[in-house]
């Protein structure tokens, strides 16, 4: 099965005192797994800004992303023509401001034929999900 995760799942994964961290600790050793190319700028933004408590070193945040996430999933990149196509979309379902980069990894996870999208922000999602779409589901 293919599934995507977002960048809430990674940074969870990555942060052994976060309520979520085992299950999303276990969900990126799973086959099949994807990931949105901006999902790893978001999980270093997360990891390095001081959201959450936290303010990681930025080599140290690189560092762990390059260990610990980027050789357990494969990354599907959105080409110019599927980033337009999907804010022509967004548009049209009424999708603003930050909920666009939510929009994207549901873009990412469409192009590639994802049957799940596994995120911690379900609620996000609930608004501009379609009946096509990947499954939005918690780990």
């Amino acid at each position: 099965m293919i599934a995507l995760v977002d960048s809430s799942v990674l940074v969870a994964s990555l942060i052994p005192d976060d309520v979520h961290h085992e299950a999303c600790h276990r969900l990126l050793s799973r086959d099949g797994l994807r990931i949105y190319l901006h999902a790893i700028a978001e999980t270093f933004s997360t990891l390095t800004g001081g959201r959450h408590h936290l303010r990681v070193d930025p080599a140290a945040a690189a560092h762990v992303i390059e260990e610990s996430v980027i050789p357990f999933v494969k990354i599907v990149a959105l080409s110019a023509t599927d980033f337009l196509h999907a804010l022509s979309v967004a548009q049209a379902r009424g999708i603003r401001g930050g909920a666009i980069y939510d929009y994207l990894h549901l873009a990412a996870a469409r192009k590639v034929r994802a049957e799940v999208l596994y995120t911690l922000n379900v609620r996000h999602f609930e608004s501009f999900h379609r009946k096509n779409d990947p499954r939005i589901v918690h780990p």
